[in-house]
This record gives structure tokens, C-alpha cells and sequence, in this order.
């Protein structure tokens, strides 16, 4: 109707000759939309568009889908809604599958407009193609790590309109193909970027170097240690690098992150020194002149913040009545941090002779252990925002039996007393009691302290940090290792463990895959690494093989990289009542089991790469193997 009375004025006007130029009235510029050509002239126009292609950075986690890390072995989902995820044996095959090219047509069309804006000034014009370069490569190591190799489309391609599409469909490229484009594109992008360590959220030259150092030990993984799994392959060579590839992508690796470091514009984060714990949880919070952090997702920059910290607040802290404690850390993940003394132990719950071992303090059990076990996980007996923590199964009674409760904070009679007493923690553990404890841990890493942070109408200020230092160094020891030069590995590993408190220096010779695999594991904990890592190095249908796992066997072969991780696990603190014995008021510890864990992860070889959707419209595309 408005098109009708629009042409209705416009003939009128012509009729009446109100209007003595016709061409130039109907042929004026828009003033609600940009034309391709003024967004081209004016770098403060081009940003906008940018800030979209960056927004759209594909994640599998982060903290908007942190939900995610209770996928696997990390933590136990203590909400009801989530519980399917301790429920389910066998992963979907189209589980972290990606296939967007409308985003790489995307970013293709603003390189090519790129190129051809001569209106902007050479270095406003040389950096803009660079970030999206840096895009480009970032969105193809993300499909060739989920998917492996696929198409590699590089321009914006066109219909004819003339009923046969056939000529724009095209077939896989292959799995090391796209790495080396990624490779490839990184270095192009990096000759333009700026190399100031202060930009965070847009691409720089240290984000490039590190994305190129991840994709090429992944790449160098891949071809090593995919004679593990010889059927995940295909003939074409569209799944599958092969082993004779494997030392050209270390050392593409280990070269890129030694250019790194000889740079010296990252270092490891130490403003805590004497407190080893928060100085590790605060390379996740602090935002001022971080020297780790290399690239970031930064909520802000869209006038938003996370509810992270509102989902994972401890209980009895939080800030947003009963939203609390969504990502419960497993005891498979907490008792792999080592001892001070560099050895591999299960938390002490009983002696040699099976009888439990009783502590003085609840935190007692967790002490002498590297300092990222509290950097990364609320324990009993910690705090948080000031505040002592309530986490706490219950009273053991001297005939042995258990007094606790189904609410938090709970009060109850013990024997000989007529007055009730709490006898449950504020903040659990009480089995199958979503937002509470239930593996008898919180989440630290990310948990914003700050006041308001743990509102709903606030949130969180904290960044997700994609890229930062402490992986180059360990990144750069595993390439090293795999080359056969441990005494780098042991260097650049010997950094990130001494800043965890780890003093006693690993020697060259006692470098060692296992070793490789433990760090990354309690190094990176909730940073979205656990899963390419378990792929890459072939051993997820191993640690995820579908077999049970009982309270005993998950105490035994810390530290082995082949450690069955199927089955997640809590550990819990009972304070003893014994009234007028030397035992009365101390603790003791039990491995549990949450109910809802029925369970044991199976991740089958068809879930190395996943499911590929696009196949059904396009004959040129073949299946990934084993589904």
C-alpha cells in the first residue's frame, strides 16, 4: 500500500509539475543506508563492520556456553536441566559439528572490498585486510578442527541464476591442505598487524604467531599419533595427515614460538607472588596491563557482560538468591594437580591400612599441592569474596553413621544435645540438590569476586581469554618434544610450572608425553582446550572409553595420559562427633559418586570428526569415516 501511494505522489507531482527535475528527484542518495563505497572512505565506518565478523568468531566453550565443560570430565553439571550430560554414554556424531560459510562469505566479500578501498589511508587499508585474514584463517582451523578437511573457499562466489548451481559446489580439500592455508594466511595477516601487547580484542602479531603455533601442533599431532586410530582416515586424504608431515608442523610450531618469546612482548602473569593461587585466578580477571593475555573475547566491547559468576557463585555467597553453583569441578579433574614434590597422589582419605585419615583443619587435605589446584577450584575450607566457604557433607557420628540433611544448612540434634545445630554446609554437598556442591567443589577460574558481578542485572566484566603466553611456552615444549630436544621442553614447561609454585625443575630426561598431556590438562582447565587436545593426540576413545569407573580406579595412574576419565566423581568432607575423644571436631574425607552420574562417556572413533550435513546437497563432499 505504501508502494502504491508512493507512486501515486510521485505521477501526481509529474502530472502538476511540482517537480521540474525529474531525474534528479528520483535519483537521490539514501539517508538511512551506507553505500558500499562511503563505508570504504571512512575507517571509523569500516569498524562496525569488522566488530560483526569478530562478534561472530565461532566457540564451542566459553563463558556464554559454559555449559559445555560438563560435557566431559572437567565438571558435573549440578542442575537439573543439565543432568542428561552424566546420563548419556555415547556422544552424538553431530556433536561440535560447524559449517558456516555464509560467515566465510562473509569475511571473503570485506576482503575483497578491502583490497579495492583506495579512498582509505595505506595503513588503515593494509590492517583492516590483515584482521580479516586473521579471521579467515581462525574460521578454517575451526572447521578443520571439528570437521577436518573442507572446501576451501577463498572468493565470493555468484549464482547465474540459470537453474544448474553445480558449478559452485566443490569437493573437500584435504586435512593438511587446510592446515597449511591456515598456516599460510596467519603469516600474511601477521606482516600488517600491529605488535602492541595492549590491544587484546582485535587481532595483533602475537595472536596471529599464537594461533599458527596451535595450528600447527595440532597438525603435527594429528599426523604422529594418527596411526593410533588408522581408520580415521579417508583416501583422499580429506581426514588423515600423513606421519611423514608430522616434524614439518613442529616444527612450524616450535620455530613460531620461539619467535615469541625472543620478542618479549608477553610474559607469564606474576603481580601475586605471594599468593600463587590468586595470582593464577587473577590472569582471568585482571584487565589492566596484563602481560600474559594475548587475544580475548570481550563481552564489553558489545555493552554486555557474562552471567558466569551468577550461574557459579558459591551458595552461601551468592548474589542472586539460589543462582549458584552450576559447574561442579570433578575429583578426576582436582587430585590431578601434583604435589610440591612433582609426584602424582590421590587426596588422602584413608591410611595404608584403609582407616581414614583425620585432619585438623578441612582444608588440610588439599595442602602442599601446585597452586593451581586453588587457583582453578573452590575447596572446602576456602574463600570466596572475603568470605569463608560452608562446604561440608555432614557429621560422622562415632558408630560410624552419617547426620546430615536434604536442605542447606540444615540443623539437627546430635546425640546428647537438645538444641539443633547445622549439620550440612550452606554450600553442600547434598546429592541430586542442583546449584549446590555436589562433587564437593566450585569453580574459580573465571568466578568474578568483584561486588555485583553475581547479579543478573550486572553480571560480570571478565573477558574470555582465547590465546595468552603460558601456551606458547607449553605449546612450543610439546613441539619440542616431539623433535627430540628436551632440554627445551624442559625450559620452557619448568616457566609455567615454577610460576604454580613447582620449584623442583623437571630434567630434560624426565620430560615425557604423559608429562606433556598432564600439563595442558591442569594448565588449561575450563579454557576450552580438553576436548581438540584428547582429539588430537587420538586418545579420546581411550580416556573416554565407555567403561564404568569405580571409587578406587579413579584414584589410581594419576598422571597417565591414558587414564580412564568416563565417569565423573566428587570427594567430600564429614566433620567427626565424638565428644570427649582426641577425634572429636576433626575432618575426614569419602570418594563419592553423584547419583546422577549413570553413566560412563563413550566417544567413538566416528566422533574424531563430525558429522557433515552439507554432503546430502552437494555429491562432491564425502562422508567422515566410522559413522
Amino acid at each position: 500500500m505504501r508502494k502504491y501511494w508512493f507512486s501515486l505522489i510521485v505521477l501526481s507531482c509529474l502530472a502538476l509539475g511540482c517537480v521540474k527535475n525529474e531525474d534528479a528527484w528520483l535519483d537521490q542518495s539514501p539517508t538511512t543506508v551506507l553505500l558500499v563505497d562511503q563505508v570504504w572512505s571512512d575507517p571509523d565506518l569500516v569498524l562496525p563492520v569488522l566488530a560483526n565478523l569478530y562478534d561472530r568468531i565461532p566457540e564451542y566453550q566459553e563463558l556464554d556456553q559454559y555449559g559445555n565443560f560438563a560435557d566431559f570430565d572437567e565438571a558435573f553439571p549440578s542442575s537439573a536441566g543439565d543432568y542428561g550430560r552424566v546420563k548419556n554414554q555415547t556422544y552424538g556424531y553431530g556433536n561440535w559439528s560447524y559449517w558456516d560459510y555464509g560467515y566465510i562469505r562473509d569475511i571473503n566479500l570485506f576482503i575483497e572490498q578491502a583490497r579495492q578501498a583506495d579512498k582509505l589511508d595505506t595503513t588503515d587499508q593494509h590492517r583492516f585486510l590483515a584482521e580479516a585474514q586473521f579471521l579467515r584463517a581462525n574460521v578454517y582451523f575451526e572447521l578443520v578442527k571439528r570437521m577436518g578437511g573442507v572446501p576451501l573457499i577463498l572468493d565470493t562466489m555468484k549464482y547465474n541464476f540459470s537453474g544448474d548451481a553445480s558449478y559452485l559446489q566443490h569437493p573437500r580439500a584435504k586435512e593438511s591442505e587446510v592446515y597449511d592455508f591456515v598456516i599460510s594466511e596467519l603469516d600474511s595477516a601477521a606482516e600488517y598487524l600491529p605488535t602492541d601487547p595492549s590491544i587484546k580484542s582485535r587481532a595483533t602479531w602475537g595472536a596471529a604467531m599464537a594461533m599458527k603455533i596451535r595450528a600447527a601442533l595440532y597438525a603435527g599431532s594429528i599426523a604422529k599419533h594418527g596411526a593410533n586410530t588408522p581408520t580415521v582416515s579417508l583416501p583422499g586424504g580429506e581426514v588423515g595427515i600423513g606421519a611423514d608431515k608430522a616434524d614439518h608442523y613442529y616444527q612450524i610450531a616450535l620455530q613460531t614460538a620461539q619467535q615469541v618469546v625472543a620478542s618479549k612482548l608477553y610474559s607469564l602473569y606474576m603481580k601475586h607472588p605471594e599468593d600463587l593461587a590468586t595470582n593464577f585466578s587473577d590472569i582471568f580477571l585482571d584487565k589492566a596491563n596484563n602481560p600474559e593475555v594475548i587475544f580475548v573475547k570481550d563481552y564489553l566491547l558489545k555493552s554486555r557482560t557474562t552471567q558466569f559468576t551468577v550461574q557459579n557463585q558459591p551458595h552461601s555467597s551468592t548474589e542472586e538468591g539460589s543462582w549458584s553453583g552450576w559447574l561442579n569441578p570433578s575429583l578426576n579433574l582436582a587430585q590431578s594437580f601434583e604435589k610440591l614434590d612433582n609426584t602424582f597422589a590421590p587426596f588422602a582419605t584413608t591410611d595404608g591400612s584403609g582407616n581414614p585419615v583425620k585432619y585438623d583443619n578441612i582444608g588440610d587435605i588439599f595442602k602442599d599441592r601446585d597452586a593451581r589446584l586453588a587457583g582453578t577450584i573452590i575447596l572446602p575450607g576456602s574463600k570466596f569474596r572475603g568470605q569463608d566457604l560452608d562446604i561440608w557433607a555432614g557429621y560422622q557420628l562415632s558408630n560410624g553413621s552419617i547426620l546430615s540433611g536434604s536442605q542447606l544448612g540444615w540443623k539437627d540434634e546430635l546425640p546428647g544435645q537438645n538444641v539443633k545445630t547445622e549439620v550440612v554446609g550452606m554450600d553442600g554437598p547434598i546429592d541430586q540438590l542442583e546449584h549446590c556442591a555436589q562433587t564437593g567443589f566450585y569453580i574459580r577460574k573465571y568466578n568474578d569476586p568483584t561486588a555485583g558481578a553475581g547479579q543478573i542485572g550486572s553480571g560480570s566484566e571478565v573477558w574470555w581469554v582465547r590465546y595468552r603466553y603460558a601456551e606458547v611456552l607449553l605449546d612450543g615444549a610439546e613441539a619440542a618434544f616431539e623433535l627430540g630436544q628436551n632440554d627445551v621442553a624442559a625450559d620452557y614447561m619448568n616457566q609455567v610450572r615454577a610460576r604454580a609454585g613447582l620449584t623442583i625443575p623437571l630434567a630434560p630426561s624426565q620430560i615425557t608425553f604423559d608429562r606433556i598431556v598432564h600439563e595442558r590438562r591442569v594448565e588449561f582447565a575450563f579454557e576450552g582446550q580438553e576436548l581438540w587436545d584428547m582429539k588430537r593426540w587420538r586418545l579420546a576413545d581411550k580416556v573416554w572409553s565407555g567403561q564404568a569407573i569405580s571409587a578406587t580406579q579413579i584414584t589410581q595412574n594419576i598422571g597417565s595420559a591414558t587414564k580412564n576419565k568416563s565417569m565423573i566423581y566428587g570427594i567430600w568432607p564429614y566433620k567427626l562427633y565424638d565428644p570427649g575423644k582426641p577425634d572429636d571436631g576433626k575432618w575426614i574425607y569419602k570418594v563419592v559418586k553423584p547419583s546422577e552420574v549413570s553413566n560412563a562417556h563413550q566417544f567413538r572413533l566416528g566422533n574424531y570428526y563430525s558429522t557433515i550435513g552439507a554432503v546430502a546437497n552437494n555429491p562432491k563432499l564425502v562422508q567422515n569415516p566410522n559413522q
